[in-house]
């Protein structure tokens, strides 16, 4: 009975040496990726072209779904933030909440969690797919460095389209926001932008928020495509290639979120 025990829990313990190993081995490959990508990115921006079709592909074809939920956030935040502040007879602030709510937080955030469910998933099924069809092989055949051809152009694509998405989803927000509160609920609309003016700062909110941003365009689009290069190169294999890239970059977004707010309070 004692030896079965002991067998069952040094299964267990062994089950999870190696599920332990599994993960810090993809987390130094995904790391190496991440260095290859930097380092062949030179190469890459001798073919700008590339990376301008890859920033069309993950910014421009993302445009609908940011400005279409960007409107909606805003202006259920407008309708939420006043309901709060009338209480306290603090109404013509709705302006301030609603600039401070986009720019701070939800800009970066949302935009990076749609970014990641719309371009990321696409990006590594494309990737993953380039692995089945054994495109890869066939560039390093040919003498042609598949992470200057594939991973250089796509990761700064995901870099530079990530601000510009949630400046522009900020943006979208905040016009949402001033439809609700100005002409259907009435708050004057000289209070509105005024307060928002002069309590919105360049660096403590616009700055950080542009900060938060980037690194999370950095982590969605490098988890994207180690997903599509780590994928097995069967339809089952892309598939859940796909699925981790949503969940992973999903709780790494708000785990970031999270460092980053705080770092940013402190300093």
């Amino acid at each position: 009975m004692i030896n079965i025990i002991i067998n069952k829990i040094s299964r267990l313990l062994s089950g999870i040496g190696h599920r332990m190993i599994a993960r810090i081995w993809r987390l130094g490959a995904g790391a190496r990726l991440f260095i290859l990508a930097i380092i062949y990115s030179g190469e890459s921006f001798k073919r700008f072209h590339l990376t301008l079709r890859e920033i069309y592909f993950t910014g421009v074809m993302s445009l609908l779904i940011i400005i279409v939920s960007a409107f909606f956030v805003g202006m259920v935040l407008a309708l939420q933030g006043y309901n709060t502040l009338q209480k306290y007879g603090s109404s013509e602030a709705i302006g301030v909440l609603v600039a401070l709510a986009l720019v701070r937080e939800l800009g970066p955030v949302v935009t990076a969690l749609l970014f990641a469910g719309r371009a990321g998933t696409a990006i590594t099924a494309e990737i993953g797919l380039m692995k089945t069809t054994e495109q890869l092989s066939a560039m390093e055949m040919m003498a042609v460095n598949p992470i200057a051809r594939v991973v250089a152009p796509r990761f700064w694509a995901g870099v530079i389209s990530m601000p510009i998405l949630a400046a522009l989803f900020s943006m979208v927000g905040v016009l949402g926001g001033y439809l609700v509160a100005v002409p259907l609920i009435g708050v004057d609309e000289g209070a509105f932008w005024s307060q928002m003016q002069a309590n919105v700062d360049v660096r403590a909110d616009i700055i950080n928020g542009v900060i938060k941003s980037v690194v999370f365009g950095v982590a969605c689009t490098m988890i994207a495509l180690f997903e599509g290069f780590d994928a097995p190169p069967t339809a089952e294999g892309v598939s859940h290639a796909t699925t981790r890239t949503v969940v992973i970059s999903s709780l790494t977004v708000l785990g970031l979120d999270f460092v980053l707010t705080s770092f940013m309070l402190v300093v």
